[in-house]
Formats: structure tokens, C-alpha cells, sequence
């Protein structure tokens, strides 16, 4: 079945469109834009030039994908890099994802993701999948967010921030260094770990072997007496330890290489 145009649309002649893609009324597709089988723009939806999203996205109205970063000096005629979005993504209205500052680099969002209402991802941000970001949460620039991460209403992420896989954060959250895999945060200047996210060892399908495992690394790292990164360098160094525990151990080293606990600012252009 061949692509659905409302008249009012507008579809650039060099933008590729796969089959049963359907472009509401008013929304713009810019110049190489590709956009794969059975997307749907609702109305008023712009997507920027050069951005490729793939299957079975659903973008709700006022969505703006792939417009240039917010960043001062750059003008019309500055060259930037792609956004690439995966299959399966729900993006609802008003939500803001912005392209690599950089011309040869991407933006990059993956696959089965949800990004409520008025969510904005600046430019360089990775994202993994199965993700879910509640409204207005506002992302900074060169962010790293895991699969499976939940970032409640109003979560407001620092620059250069990774968020680990299967983690969550409250509402109104300030987000100012790496959070772990696997547990929840909450509070601002520091965002503070509080316990282990169980919902989220259940949506990643873990065992109750391999939760006990990250229940007792939670208690050892953070309720014992004396320094965090002490226990976390201890709890490494042991044999056999499982992989998820190891993954919030080996976080948590990476993280305390960078003064600000932000591993991503040590890869700064």
C-alpha cells in the first residue's frame, strides 16, 4: 500500500517514504528524510532534514524530530549531523529530538521506546530501548540513557549524563551525575540512590536468583558505614560475581574516573 499525504502536508522530493506511511494534515518532511513502513504523523509533525526513523513509529501531533540543536553561533548554513530513530516508538505531542551537533555523527534513539508529552532529547544523546520518559522530562546534550530506563515527570538530566539500564527516577528528579543500572533515584544537587527498583529487575526479565544477587550488593554498597566507592571497589574484586552485579559496579568505577561522577565528559570533542 502506497503512502497516505494529507493535501495540506508537505513531503520534500528527495524525503523517502516507506509503504502504509500516513503524513497528517500540516506536517512537514524536510529534505532526505526517510522514514520507514508504517509510520504515522499525525498533524502538525516536523521532521528535519536528513533524519531517518524507521518502522512502525507512532509521532502525535506538534512533534518536532531532527530541527537544528539549540546551541549559540550556529547558523543556516552550519553543518550538522543526523538523527536516527529505531522501530516501534510511541513520541507524543511536542516532544523535541535534536541531531548531532557534529556533521558526522548521530543523535541516536532505538527501538519500543515511550517519550510522553513535551519531552526533549538535545543533541548526541544515546538511547537504548524499551525506554520510558514521562512528561517534560528535559535531557541534556551527549547523554547516554540505558535500555529500559524510566524517567518519572519533570526529570531534569545534565549534560554528558549516563543513566544505567533498568534504573528509575522520580518526579521533578534533578539528574547531575551517572546513576546506576538497576536502582531508584530521586532528589537534586546530588540526585541520591534510595533503594533497588524491583519493578524494573522485573520488566527486564531477571530470575529471583539474579535479584537477591542485586538486593544484597544494594545493601552492601549502600547501607553499610564508610565510603561508597570503597565497597563497590571491594564488591568488584570478588570471583564469580553475577553480571548485573558486576554492571553496577563496574558503572559506579567508570563514573568516579570524572571528578563530576560524569563518565561521558572524559569523551568531550
Amino acid at each position: 500500500m502506497s503512502s497516505q499525504i494529507h493535501p495540506t502536508a508537505f513531503v520534500a522530493p528527495s524525503a523517502q517514504l516507506g509503504s502504509n506511511v500516513v503524513v497528517g494534515p500540516f506536517s512537514f518532511v524536510d529534505e532526505g528524510a526517510q522514514i520507514g513502513e508504517g509510520t504515522v504523523l499525525d498533524t502538525h509533525v516536523v521532521i528535519g532534514k536528513d533524519t531517518c526513523i524507521g518502522k512502525n513509529n507512532r509521532l502525535f501531533a506538534g512533534a518536532v524530530i531532527g530541527r537544528p540543536p539549540q546551541i549559540l553561533g550556529m547558523g543556516d548554513e552550519t553543518r550538522i549531523g543526523r538523527l536516527v530513530i529505531g522501530d516501534g516508538n510511541t513520541i507524543r505531542e511536542h516532544v523535541t529530538i535534536h541531531p548531532s551537533m557534529y556533521p558526522d555523527e548521530e543523535t541516536r534513539i532505538g527501538s519500543n521506546n515511550l517519550l510522553m508529552i513535551g519531552v526533549h532529547l538535545g543533541h548526541d544523546c544515546i538511547l537504548g530501548d524499551k525506554i520510558v520518559i514521562s512528561n517534560y522530562t528535559q535531557i541534556s546534550g551527549h547523554c547516554k540513557i540505558e535500555t529500559g530506563a524510566w524517567l518519572s515527570g519533570m526529570v531534569a538530566v545534565h549534560q554528558f549524563v549516563t543513566i544505567g539500564k533498568w534504573c528509575y527516577a522520580a518526579g521533578y528528579t534533578g539528574i547531575n551525575h551517572d546513576v546506576p543500572p538497576f536502582v531508584i533515584v530521586s532528589g537534586h544537587y546530588p540526585v541520591e540512590v534510595r533503594a533497588i527498583n524491583k519493578r524494573g529487575m522485573a520488566r527486564a526479565g531477571l530470575s529471583v536468583e539474579q535479584q537477591d544477587k542485586i538486593y544484597e550488593a544494594f545493601k552492601f554498597i549502600w547501607r553499610n558505614d564508610g565510603p561508597v566507592l570503597e565497597r563497590v571497589k571491594e564488591l568488584a574484586a570478588r570471583d564469580g560475581l553475577d553480571e548485573n552485579v558486576k554492571a553496577i559496579c563496574e558503572a559506579m568505577l567508570r563514573s568516579s574516573q570524572q571528578r563530576f561522577g560524569r563518565n561521558l565528559e572524559l569523551q568531550r570533542h
